[in-house]
């Protein structure tokens, strides 16, 4: 098994086939879109490949060490961004081919009009432990 990072970006410019930006989606085409992950969510808990996943606000912080006591904080990232990291989920996997095919599931969750909005997912495994050498 090896765990599989599933980033969800947003993009408020259009990128994907149904491009409809989400702040345009109805109440109703978002509550389907968030059942829709939920039930994938549950799905891949039954079968044991389900780690973690959450939805992030669009508000957030960039941090970074600057060698002078309490690093530097700046706003951002700003939710009028471009591209928006919106969501992760951690999944353990047989293969790469076997994470590849849930991102392509996931990416089919519905948008505006319940159409699937085809999405790039993001699929990043996990760095595994260094080689060791035995002699």
């Amino acid at each position: 098994m090896a765990k599989y990072l599933l980033l969800k970006h947003y993009r408020g410019a259009p990128a994907a086939v149904n491009d409809v930006p989400m702040e345009k989606w109805t109440p109703e085409e978002i509550s389907a879109h968030v059942q829709y992950m939920e039930d994938f969510a549950a799905r891949l808990e039954g079968t044991g490949e389900f780690v973690d996943g959450q939805a992030l606000s669009p508000e957030g912080l960039w941090v970074r060490y600057d060698g002078e006591g309490r690093p530097p904080v700046t706003d951002g990232p700003f939710p009028e961004t471009k591209d928006l990291i919106a969501g992760w989920m951690v999944i353990d996997v047989d293969s790469q081919e076997r994470a590849v095919e849930l991102a392509g599931e996931l990416s089919a969750a519905p948008g505006a009009g319940g159409q699937p909005i085809h999405e790039w997912l993001e699929v990043r495994p996990f760095l595994g432990a260094p080689p060791t050498i035995t002699e």
